[in-house]
C-alpha cells in the first residue's frame, strides 16, 4: 500500500492486525495469570488493542528459556560472521514493514508518522545493521607479556540480558539496546513501556523470522512495578540496560545490589542547557534549533534543550525570532504528514506537564507564549509549544524534567556565569552552545558536565558517536563500539609455554 496522506494512514491503521501477547521462546503467548490492560493512543483517547500484563511468573519462564539457550550455544556459540547474517536480515525485516512499524509507533505514542516513518524505523534498522557490520571487526588482545607465556584478553557474552526501554521512542531505545547486546552472542529479555508496547511485541516475530534462534530475544509487556522488579531483582538476569527516569534508574541499582549485583547501565534523564551567545554565527538559526530542540517528539526526549540560556544582550531580538520558530511546532493530528508535533502519550503524563505550567506561573516566571491544553474535542492529549522568561534557575521548571513541550529561557552576563548556570543541575547528559569564537567553543565544551556537547546544532551524532550522560544522567553509553562493552565481560587466560 502507498501512504501519502492522513486518510491513507487511517486506512491503513483500521487494516492493522495488532498484536498484544507477549513473545516468549518464539510464541505469542499471554499473561500466566491472564492479566491484561489496554493499550490506548493519545491520538483520541481510543482504546487501540489489549496487551498482556507480564509479572514474576512470566519473568521466570522467560529468563529460564532465555538461560537455557544461552547456554545452549547455539546463538552465543555461533560464529560472529554468522550472527551479523541473522541480524542484517534483522535489519532487512525493519525496513520491509517500515509503514506498518510507523503506524504502530504512532497510534501507540502519538509522535508525527512522519518522524516514525522517516526518523524512528529506519534509525532502528540502522543501528541493528551497524552493530551487525561492526561484531566480527572487534578484536580480542594479545597482552606484551615475556617470551615463556602467552597472556590473552578475550570478551564474551555476559550472559542473560533485561532491557528495560522507554516509551517516547519504544523502537530506538529498543534497537539502542538489542543491537550490540544481541550481535555479542547474548540472551535478551525487552521490557517496552506499558504505554508503547506495539512495536517491541511485533519486531520480536520480525527476528525469528530472519532466522534469530527461538528464545533468543522474548518481549514481557507490562508495568515496571511487577514484570520490570521482578527482571531487575531475578538472580539469573545478568545485566540490566535501562533507558528511562532518575527515580526509577535508582531503584534499578537497589534491586540490582539486593539480588546478584547484575550489571546496571543506566540512560537517565536530563535537563539539558542550551547556550545562546551574542556572537552566535547566526541567531535566527540558532533560534530554529532552540525551538527544535524543545518541539521535537512534543518535548518528551530526555535530551531536550528544556533550559534556554540568553547572554543578555541578544535576549529581546532572540526572543522574538524564538518565538516565530516556535509557532512551526504547534501540534496537529500525528496521523497528517504535515504535523510537526503530536499528542503527549497519556493523560497522565499531560497533567504532569500542566502541573509544572502551573509551577512557572505560580513561582514567578513569566509565560510569552502557550500553556494550554489544546484539540481536546478530539479525545487526544494536545499541548501548545509553551515559552517561560525571566526564569531564575532554581525555579522547579529549570530543575526538573518536565517531559514536555515547555521552554525555560534564562539570562546570564559572561562565559562564566553561563557555564555556571549550566551545570547547576543533578542532570549531565547533553548541553549545546553557539558561538562563532572557535576557542571559547573548545574552552566552554571542555568545562560543561554534559556526555554529549553539541556545538552550533542540536542533537547531533549518528551510530559512530557514543551516547550517555554524567551525574544522575546514568552511566555506560548507548551506540558506537563502546556499547559492546556493555554486554560483555572481559577474560584473562594467561599460558604457560615453557
Amino acid at each position: 500500500m502507498t501512504v501519502r496522506n492522513r486518510a491513507d494512514w487511517q486506512a491503513f491503521s483500521e487494516q492493522l492486525t495488532i498484536r498484544g501477547q507477549a513473545w516468549i521462546n518464539g510464541e505469542y503467548t499471554d499473561a500466566v495469570s491472564g492479566e491484561t490492560f489496554d493499550c490506548i493512543s493519545p491520538i483520541d483517547g481510543k482504546k487501540i488493542a489489549t496487551i498482556a500484563s507480564c509479572d514474576e511468573a512470566d519473568v521466570n519462564c522467560a529468563v529460564s528459556v532465555a538461560r537455557s539457550v544461552f547456554e545452549s550455544g547455539v546463538w552465543a556459540g555461533m560464529a560472529p560472521k554468522n550472527r551479523k547474517q541473522i541480524l542484517q536480515a534483522f535489519a532487512a525485516k525493519i525496513d520491509e514493514h517500515r509503514g506498518e512499524l510507523a503506524l504502530l509507533e504512532t497510534l501507540d505514542m502519538g509522535k508525527p508518522i512522519s518522524e516514525s516513518l522517516s526518523d524512528d524505523i529506519p534509525g532502528s534498522a540502522n543501528c541493528i545493521r551497524w552493530c551487525a557490520e561492526a561484531i566480527d571487526k572487534v578484536y580480542d588482545e594479545v597482552a606484551p607479556v615475556g617470551q615463556g607465556s602467552l597472556a590473552l584478553v578475550t570478551r564474551e557474552a555476559i550472559g542473560v540480558v533485561a532491557a528495560i526501554v522507554p516509551w517516547n521512542f519504544p523502537l530506538s531505545m529498543a534497537s539502542w539496546k538489542l543491537g550490540p547486546a544481541l550481535a555479542t552472542g547474548n540472551s535478551v529479555i525487552l521490557k517496552p513501556s506499558e504505554k508503547s508496547p506495539l512495536t517491541a511485541i511485533r519486531m520480536a516475530e520480525l527476528a525469528e523470522e530472519a532466522g534469530l534462534p527461538k528464545g533468543v530475544l522474548q518481549v514481557l509487556p507490562g508495568f515496571g512495578h511487577t514484570a520490570g522488579k521482578a527482571l531487575a531483582l531475578h538472580p539469573e538476569v545478568d545485566c540490566l540496560a535501562f533507558t528511562g527516569s532518575t527515580h526509577v534508574a535508582k531503584q534499578l541499582m537497589i534491586y540490582a545490589g539486593e539480588s546478584n549485583m547484575k550489571r546496571v547501565w543506566l540512560e537517565a534523564g536530563g535537563k539539558s542547557p542550551n547556550i545562546i551567545f551574542a556572537d552566535a554565527p547566526d541567531l535566527d538559526k540558532a533560534a530554529s534549533y532552540a525551538a527544535m530542540a524543545i518541539g521535537y517528539n512534543q518535548g518528551e526526549v530526555c535530551t531536550a534543550g528544556s533550559r534556554l540560556l540568553v547572554e543578555e544582550s541578544i535576549h529581546d531580538e532572540f526572543i522574538m525570532l524564538l518565538k516565530k520558530h516556535m509557532e512551526t511546532w504547534q501540534p496537529g493530528h500525528p496521523l497528517d504528514p504535515e504535523t510537526t508535533s503530536g499528542a503527549i502519550v497519556d493523560d497522565i503524563q499531560t497533567r504532569n506537564v500542566l502541573g509544572f505550567i502551573e509551577s512557572g506561573k505560580h513561582e514567578g516566571a513569566q509565560l510569552i507564549m502557550g500553556g494550554e491544553r489544546v484539540m481536546a474535542e478530539t479525545g487526544g492529549y494536545y499541548i501548545e509549544p509553551t515559552i517561560f522568561d525571566g526564569v531564575n534557575n532554581k525555579m522547579t521548571i529549570a530543575q526538573q524534567e518536565i517531559f514536555g513541550p515547555v521552554l525555560s529561557v534564562i539570562t546570564f552576563k559572561d562565559e562564566d556565569e553561563a557555564v555556571q548556570i549550566a551545570n547547576d543541575t543533578v542532570y549531565g547528559l547533553a548541553a549545546a552552545l553557539w558561538t562563532d569564537n572557535l576557542s571559547r567553543a573548545h574552552r566552554v565544551s571542555r568545562r560543561l558536565r554534559a556526555g554529549s556537547v553539541f556545538i552550533n546544532n542540536y542533537h547531533g551524532g549518528d551510530m559512530t558517536m557514543p551516547f550517555g550522560g554524567l551525574k544522575q544522567s546514568g552511566n555506560g553509553r548507548d551506540k558506537s563500539l563502546h556499547a559492546f562493552e556493555k554486554y560483555t565481560e572481559l577474560k584473562s587466560t594467561w599460558i604457560a609455554l615453557d
